[in-house]
């Protein structure tokens, strides 16, 4: 099962490392600069994957219908989902350049579609299916070490590639990855065994989800979704854009740009594994309450960057609280999935960590370029630069998320508790 997970998490992990950078660099660079255009990629293919995850959560969960398993929307969703990947630059033989756009656009949104399928409705959960309170941490270290490894290998190689071979054989290649790593990740899952429900249709699953009694009831995993999405908000004012930052305001070639990102995705893998640990042992809000402002101060200090030592230096910070960050949040979210839903929850975790960040974050994102952002020729078109403000903007949003998260207690500790009382109650009736 171990096996499984690390080749579909790959997998996963490097489709989306392409998607949410690479895609945004090549609307860019070979279609239309304007990021106004990134904005909209990344605000509809995240409703996109809101959409989807929810629905196709909902009815992975239904057990009892021939539709309540994991492992056949892995195996439907992660060949696709390569194939898919690997036409997407196919958009740049189109003109004129906003027709082009929009193409891309809308394959973006096709390519989320079973990307979402795949991994944010069915992968998640089945991580979440396979492990207990007492691992979590650790498996959450492990999965965030494997989103790491993609970046490391994607930024290491991606500006190199693209420069020698071109933007087809850069998607090509990757689409490759995804299919083959996925599927046979898919192929060796074994579909997990799961507590047995009563037989509510998934429309009236999903419904019952958004009543004010449920949300009363599972109060603490909205506020958490809610904390974390205030923090995607953040960093979604400036990653889309930050390739592009680093390339064109700072004035280093794609290579040396991607190089940035590699070295400082370096820490974050170093830091992943050591994180889950530190935070099965001290528990997630103690580990999420530290991180959470190193990683603010870290962000807003990119916005101060000069050269290339402050490039690098800075963003090793940012990473390596950002790894810590993620695993902490994510441990102590899933911790707290209702067990007969853990599927649509990984759906409304799409939807507060995708649609709530990636509509507002890039169109606020976009909004400060053109308001603050130099005016340059850059393949003989004008375009617009990204300005130092995006990373002034996240931080600060993402610090609100403070408010949130001091309302929730500790779960490791309440889980701890839960099981041991229901052990002893089933000694009692032993």
């Amino acid at each position: 099962m171990l096996l499984s997970i690390v080749l579909m998490g790959f997998a996963g992990q490097v489709a989306w490392a392409v998607e949410n950078q690479y895609f945004n660099v090549f609307l860019y660079n070979a279609v239309i600069p304007d990021p106004m255009y990134i904005s909209h990629m990344v605000a509809l293919s995240a409703i996109v994957a809101t959409a989807t995850s929810i629905l196709v959560g909902a009815y992975s969960d239904a057990r009892t219908t021939r539709w309540g398993k994991r492992k056949p929307y892995l195996l439907f969703g992660y060949p696709v989902w390569g194939v898919v990947t690997a036409l997407f630059p196919t958009a740049a033989l189109l003109r004129p350049a906003v027709l082009a756009a929009w193409f891309a656009i809308v394959w973006d949104c096709i390519m989320t579609f079973f990307g979402s399928t795949a991994y944010d409705a069915n992968f998640n959960a089945y991580v979440v299916d396979a492990t207990t309170v007492e691992n979590r941490g650790f498996a959450m270290g492990i999965v965030s070490l494997l989103g790491y490894v993609s970046l490391l290998l994607i930024y290491g190689f991606a500006g190199f590639f693209i420069e020698a071979y071109g933007y087809f054989a850069f998607f090509y290649l990757v689409g490759a990855v995804v299919s083959v790593l996925g599927t046979l990740g898919a192929l060796l899952a074994v579909e997990p065994q799961r507590r047995a429900e009563s037989g509510v249709g998934v429309l009236s699953r999903i419904k019952e989800s958004f009543s004010a009694e449920f949300v009363k009831k599972h109060k603490d995993v909205f506020l958490i979704l809610l904390a974390s999405g205030i923090q995607g908000m953040g960093y979604q004012v400036y990653f889309p854009y930050i390739l592009l930052y680093i390339q064109h305001y700072l004035g280093f070639p794609l290579h040396i740009a991607s190089l940035v990102v590699f070295v400082a995705i370096l820490s974050g893998i170093i830091a992943a594994i050591p994180a889950g640990v530190l935070v099965d042992r001290l528990g997630r809000r103690t580990v999420a309450l530290m991180a959470l402002p190193l990683n603010c101060a870290a962000v807003y200090a990119l916005s101060l960057v000069k050269g290339l030592p402050d490039a690098v230096a800075l963003g090793i910070m940012w990473v390596s609280f950002s790894s810590v960050l993620g695993v902490a949040m994510g441990a102590w979210l899933r911790d707290l999935y209702p067990e007969e839903k853990r599927g649509e929850f990984s759906g409304y975790t799409i939807l507060f960590n995708v649609a709530f960040t990636m509509v507002p974050g890039p169109l606020i994102g976009s909004w400060l370029i053109h308001a603050f952002g130099e005016r340059r020729l850059i393949n003989g078109e004008e375009a617009v630069i990204p300005a130092p403000v995006i990373f002034q903007v996240g931080a600060a949003i993402a610090l609100f998320s403070l408010l949130p998260m001091l309302k929730v207690k500790e779960t490791l500790e309440k889980r701890k508790v839960e099981r041991e009382s229901a052990s002893q109650a089933a000694q009692r009736l032993n």
